[in-house]
């Protein structure tokens, strides 16, 4: 029996295919979702990866064995399965290994509404009563019993729901590249935007789950070199670069330079705060300074989350804020099921943009007021026992310590974030600082600090 402790994540399950996730064991999980769901109906989508349609048809088939119906939406992108959670109420499984490479699938799963299901949710649970269906597994259930299987497809309404989002007949004639980076962008980008008055390039467009372009990471810097090159040459107004499931997006200025998540956090909750005054915003604690003082400006209410989208949306439901935002480029709007989605996101950063006579750089020049390292990837032989170890030795130096997620240090001029990957084996560190020279040594300081306190580190990256 294969041991799924390595492909159930804090947020999802993932891994290589076929040696960590095959037809046996999602048809497996499949059984043990509409056990756990209860629900007479699930919902079930794929992105564009080779083994996408045989895993979720061996997951639908696991589900329909229960006596549940399967409804089909085919290939799709994240953020619109998130949609049709919401719109048909019924649970929703999307398969996608969203930015990691080729050889990767995976599942996201959501209960009725959109609703995360995470480690400490439900993923736990499904682990278990999978792990046990394989170990024996339930005899075939009569044809008569089966659950019943349809398609359909919600692509025209999901990019009507996107364009709510904005006053469509306020936006003016912007030019737009959109690398999709072969992901399933290049599904649904084309949809949204060619009803609306944008003159849009995209690049890579193509659904293509080998990733022949670059991969599907918008994140790392040497995935924009084409979004930036294409800017640049078309003198374009904006960029957007999205990850593989396209719901993660990240901006390039007309002047090729990158958009941190941060900034854009900031610049989407202003504009959400002009439409909702006094509303609440919620904001991860690795985002930076700007975005609290942004939110606190402009009279909202801001709140400090964990990182992961299973912690924001239940803050979200709590809270009822009207927006939330993740340095990683993950943005979620309340009227989208408390889902995220980096279309809506970027719409409204073109909205935002038609409403002035300034370019997106100059837009943005207010937000710049700190200097950040952006996420720096250590391999380590203990994530978490290095967290320990730095946080152990931060304490004694009398330096405050908040560990809500993994160990942040707030030394009133700059700060850090040190928390073990939820997903990787990854000490991941964040560091924010008044310049870019301080913000530079003091990552120095810290790395050195996790290599003296672990003693274990082996490489790094960011």
């Amino acid at each position: 029996m294969p041991a799924l402790e390595s492909v159930f994540k804090a947020y999802d399950i993932r891994g290589t295919v076929p040696d960590q996730l095959d037809a046996s064991i999602c048809r497996a999980i499949g059984t043990a979702f509409a056990r756990f769901a209860g629900s007479r109906r699930i919902l079930v989508g794929r992105d564009m990866r080779a083994s996408g349609e045989e895993l979720s048809g061996a997951f639908a088939d696991g589900v329909r064995a229960t006596g549940a119906d399967v409804v089909d939406l085919g290939l799709v992108s994240t953020d619109l399965v998130y949609f049709a959670s919401g719109r048909l109420e019924s649970p929703a499984a999307m398969f996608t290994a969203s930015h990691n490479p080729a050889g990767y699938n995976g599942i996201k799963l959501c209960l009725s509404g959109a609703r995360p299901v995470g480690q400490d949710t439900g993923l736990d649970t499904l682990r278990r009563q999978a792990e046990d269906l394989l170990a024996e597994p339930a005899s075939p259930a009569p044809e008569g019993s089966r659950g019943d299987y349809e398609q359909v497809d919600l692509l025209e309404d999901y990019a009507a729901h996107v364009r709510s989002f904005v006053d469509v007949g306020g936006l003016r004639s912007l030019s737009v590249v959109a690398d999709t980076a072969n992901g399933m962008g290049g599904l649904v980008v084309p949809k949204v935007f060619s009803a609306l008055p944008l003159d849009v390039e995209v690049l890579f467009g193509e659904l293509d789950g080998t990733f022949p372009n670059h991969p599907a990471d918008p994140i790392q810097p040497e995935n924009l070199v084409d979004l930036k090159a294409a800017v640049v040459e078309g003198k374009a107004d904006v960029g957007l670069a999205f990850d593989g499931d396209a719901d993660r997006v990240f901006l390039v200025d007309e002047l090729a330079q990158p958009v941190s998540g941060s900034l854009t956090t900031a610049l989407v909750a202003a504009a959400m705060l002009e439409k909702h005054p006094g509303a609440t915003v919620l904001y991860n604690l690795i985002c930076s300074k700007v975005v609290p003082e942004t939110i606190e400006e402009r009279g909202g209410v801001a709140v400090r989350t964990r990182v992961g989208h299973s912690f924001i949306k239940q803050v979200m439901a709590e809270t009822g804020a009207v927006f939330g935002g993740e340095h990683s480029g993950h943005y979620y709007f309340r009227d989208n099921y408390r889902a995220d989605s980096g279309i809506i996101a970027a719409l409204i950063v073109l909205e935002v943009l038609s409403r002035s006579d300034r370019s997106l750089s100059e837009l943005l020049a207010p937000y710049r007021r700190y200097a950040d390292s952006g996420e720096i990837n250590t391999v380590v032989d203990d994530p978490v026992g290095a967290v320990e170890a730095v946080a152990t030795t931060v304490a004694a130096s009398g330096a405050p310590v908040d560990r809500t997620d993994g160990l942040t240090v707030d030394k009133g001029d700059w700060w850090f974030n040190l928390r073990p990957s939820n997903t990787e084996p990854l000490l991941r560190l964040n560091v924010e600082a008044r310049t870019a020279e301080e913000c530079e040594q003091r990552v120095a300081e810290v790395l050195d600090l996790v290599s003296r306190s672990s003693g274990a580190v082996r490489s790094g990256g960011r």
